[in-house]
Order: C-alpha cells, then sequence, then structure tokens
C-alpha cells in the first residue's frame, strides 16, 4: 500500500522532483530513504482520507536525485497548500512526541496509545498534542493601518500585533490585551478574520480586524523595535504570502477594488 512519507531532518522536508519539475512529497510503498528499527515512524491520519507516515531522518543525505530538502516554509511556495498544510501536522506530531516520551506526573515511559495520543505505561497519564493559540489584528484607523516590526522578526519587513492567548481569556480579551500592551491603543468593533495552522513548532493563528478607538501609538519597546499608522500608497516590506498576517493586509488592500467593482 502507499503512503506519503513526510521525512524532516531538522526543520527541512524532504521533497521530490517530478517529471515536469514540480514537486511532491514522496508517495511510495516504502520509505524512500534508509530507515531502521529505532526511528520513529508516526501514522498520521488525515480528515480527507490521505493516510501518511512521518519520521526523521538521520543524515541530509538523501542518495536519490530526485530527492531534496526544503525549509517547511519556503515549501509552501513548491507543494500544493493541500500537502504543505500536512506537512505542518506531521512536523507538529514529531515534535510532541519528541517532547513527551516520559510522563510528566511519575516519570515513567510513554507509549502510543492512539494515532494522537501517549499512555503511561505505569500510571496511565494520557496525553494529547497541545496547540499554542495565538492572536494577530490588523488595526484600522481611517484609510491607515497598524504595522510593526516585532524584534523577532527574521528580516526588514512589518507585520501585525500578534501575541499568545493567556489562560481564563476569550480571543477579543486577548486581542484588546495585546494591542493595549504593544501600542497603548484602545481598540473596538473586533471582528474575525479566519484561522491558520502555524506549525513552528505547535500554533494555530487566529486572525482579526479592529478599528483604533483612541490612544497614542506608544511601543513596547521590549517586543517592538518599530510600528506605525501605512496607507496603501506608502507600505514597507510585508511578510510572506504564507502568512495570516499577509491574508488580512492583502484583503485590506483589495477592499477598494471589491468596492469599485460593485459600485
Amino acid at each position: 500500500m502507499k503512503h506519503y512519507y513526510f521525512a524532516f531532518y531538522g526543520n527541512d522536508l524532504l521533497l521530490e522532483r517530478q517529471d515536469d519539475g514540480t514537486y511532491s512529497i514522496p508517495y511510495r510503498e516504502e520509505p524512500p530513504t534508509a530507515t531502521d528499527g529505532k526511528m520513529a515512524m508516526l501514522d498520521v491520519a488525515y480528515a480527507d482520507g490521505t493516510t501518511a507516515k512521518t519520521y526523521r531522518l538521520d543524515s541530509p543525505e538523501t542518495g536519490d536525485g530526485r530527492l531534496e530538502l526544503c525549509g517547511l516554509k519556503k515549501s509552501y511556495y513548491k507543494l500544493t497548500y493541500e500537502l504543505y498544510v500536512k506537512a505542518g501536522k506531521c512536523v507538529e506530531l514529531l515534535y510532541w512526541d519528541a517532547h513527551n516520551r516520559y510522563c510528566g506526573i511519575c516519570g515513567s515511559k510513554m507509549e502510543k496509545h492512539t494515532d494522537i495520543s501517549k499512555k503511561c505505561v505505569k500510571c496511565g497519564n494520557e496525553v494529547w498534542p497541545q496547540l499554542s493559540t495565538a492572536i494577530i489584528v490588523l488595526v484600522h484607523r481611517d484609510n491607515d493601518v497598524l504595522l510593526v516590526h516585532a524584534k523577532n522578526f527574521k528580516g526588514n519587513f512589518f507585520g501585525l500585533v500578534a501575541g499568545f492567548v493567556e489562560t481564563g481569556e476569550t480571543l477579543e480579551e486577548a486581542v484588546k490585551r495585546e494591542v493595549m500592551e504593544e501600542t497603548g491603543l484602545q481598540i473596538k468593533n473586533i471582528r474575525y478574520f479566519g484561522s491558520q495552522p502555524w506549525p513552528y513548532p505547535c500554533g494555530l493563528m487566529v486572525g482579526f480586524n479592529a478599528d483604533y478607538d483612541s490612544g497614542t501609538l506608544k511601543l513596547q519597546h521590549s517586543e517592538l523595535s518599530a510600528g506605525a499608522w501605512f496607507n496603501k500608497s506608502d507600505l514597507p516590506e510585508i511578510p510572506e504570502k504564507l502568512s495570516i498576517a499577509r491574508k488580512l493586509i492583502d484583503a485590506w488592500l483589495q477592499e477598494d477594488c471589491h468596492a469599485a467593482q460593485n459600485g
């Protein structure tokens, strides 16, 4: 029986170049690389019925000219979106598997219980993959939007205010808190935009639009190195297309086009 094999070396994903120059994930009856009995290979099931196996490579050497490693983020531009998302789930499961080898209660070994759970062999403690939920928000003020450069960004692009949801708060409360903490601004009319798996390493990004209400921009310098209001004619470098931040910005950029078409 054939499976997709999602193999990773560090943060790089193994791709297979097709005859037409496009890329896919190896789809075979056997793994595309040499494996041994000690290698953890996880079975992965998807809602659409696709079956896959995922594992980590011991070496970057593939031994096959059609196979090559590519960063997971960069694979977004080489794979179909469906395969990119499937790869994200695989790397999250591998991360979870590696970080849950021993029980957090008694220290005994954890063994696979179901496809997405492990159970302690001694005390029966059961664990499932954990997601870190974060909000991200595009703040509007008349014809401008608020863009910021976070200190952890790798590059010079400007993105959106974002942060992790804390225990005991709603998503909307997290949006208000993060905007206030990072920029000193009050916002209103918070509107859900969409969500996106973010497997770097195990996140779920929940996107919102919101309107400026009051306050003067005052950046939290421990988190942000720059931030300002921008309009459509003076945008700085913005995030890559794979991110929900870019989808929020692109939707705003297209608003005039939609309005003109509907008018």
